[in-house]
């Protein structure tokens, strides 16, 4: 029997469809069957610990004993007698003014002096005299006063010429100048020949002590008074003023090797920088610091009891602020944001915005979509804090 082509091509053709779309759709299953793959992400879960707050400051460096060496008597200075930023004693001739004038002044007080013990001596012996007579009556009482009177008076001048004499010493040994404190003696004022101390004491040079050195600084007041505040509520605990070391870091960045105590914190505020005046005494035994100086003051200030830490790349800046990015308990992403201060050791600081037992997201966080569900996983690794 002939065969009819085209039935058999549309019998193939219709038998063949329904094939095809079954194979189709075995082939399409597992994809749209396959459940949907969550993100994974390392958490930090928080827990609260005790960390040292510091307080950073600049400060300027001052010597600890200032003298200004000046002429106290007039005249003309001859010498010189220290070098210029040399370290002195006290007592240490520094300039010598020309003792001539002074000189003669003492001699001629000491010829007073002399001239008044000899009018002493006659004086006692006339009253000597005069008292063996006045009992005959062979004076009168009249002439008895007048000895004891002549004896009052010549003792007087002799108390007189001492006093002129020790005057003149003075005046003398003032000639030299010396220096009243041990420390560095700083450039001279004047030179030979310069006519000093004419109208006023005219200054010579300066001597400073500076081992050990002062620096002041100050805080804030708004800082101090936080920090009374949380010391109140107990979430933080002080320390003693004379407890509190403080460290200094120099101009170039590098920090002075010796640490210092603070030494001095004022009662008022300042009203022109709205700050509290601090004072701390640095050792300088190798003449390192300067007065006049500026560095920086560090000092641990009180141990804040409850602090919350989080890692550096975990907190991400936007233009509203600050903030983290939060698994919460459904294992969303949740972006809260939080308010910092200083770094602990490579952590940041949070004041507000988190609590014990959130878990922060610590690697690409940015890279988290808000709502979205993650797989976390605990960081295996915690940076260490600065604790106490």
């Amino acid at each position: 029997m002939n065969s009819n082509p085209l039935l058999f091509t549309t019998l193939v053709v219709a038998l063949g469809l329904p094939l095809a779309s079954c194979r189709k759709k075995d082939e399409q299953a597992p994809a749209a069957e396959a459940a949907p793959q969550t993100m994974p992400v390392t958490v930090k879960t928080i827990t609260p610990q005790s960390v040292t707050v510091k307080s950073s400051q600049p400060g300027r460096l001052e010597a600890y004993r200032q003298a200004e060496i000046r002429a106290r008597v007039p005249g003309i200075v001859m010498e010189r007698t220290y070098e210029e930023g040399q370290e002195v004693k006290a007592g240490t001739a520094l300039f010598r003014i020309d003792p001539a004038p002074f000189k003669a002044a003492l001699d001629a007080a000491t010829a007073a002096l002399e001239e008044g013990e000899a009018s002493l001596a006659l004086a006692q012996d006339k009253k000597q005299r005069y008292s063996a007579l006045v009992t005959g009556n062979a004076i009168s009482a009249r002439d008895m006063t007048e000895a004891e009177s002549e004896e009052k008076q010549a003792l007087a001048r002799i108390g007189s010429a001492k006093a002129d004499v020790e005057t003149a010493k003075l005046r003398l040994d003032y000639a030299t100048v010396t220096a009243p404190i041990d420390g560095r003696a700083r450039r001279a004022e004047v030179t030979e020949g310069a006519l000093v101390g004419e109208d006023s004491p005219t200054l010579l040079t300066t001597v400073e002590q500076i081992d050990p050195i002062y620096v002041n600084f100050s805080q804030p007041v708004s800082e101090v008074i936080a920090l009374r505040k949380a010391m109140r509520d107990g979430s933080m605990s002080g320390h003693k003023t004379d407890e509190i070391e403080v460290e200094i870091t120099l101009g170039d960045g590098s920090v002075y090797p010796r640490k210092g105590k603070l030494i001095f914190a004022d009662l008022a505020v300042d009203a022109g920088t709205d700050s509290v005046q601090l004072r701390a005494l640095v050792p300088n035994p190798d003449r390192e610091l300067f007065p006049g100086m500026y560095v920086r003051v560090n000092m641990d200030v009180a141990t804040e009891k409850e602090a919350i830490l989080i890692p550096r790349d975990s907190l991400m800046r936007t233009n509203d602020g600050a903030m983290v990015m939060v698994v919460n308990e459904k294992n969303e992403v949740v972006a809260t944001p939080v308010q910092t201060k200083e770094m602990h050791d490579g952590q940041w600081h949070v004041t507000s915005g988190l609590k014990g037992g959130d878990r922060v997201i610590i690697e690409n966080a940015a890279y988290a979509p808000v709502g979205a569900v993650v797989a976390p996983t605990e960081s295996a690794t915690k940076p260490e804090a600065k604790t106490e």
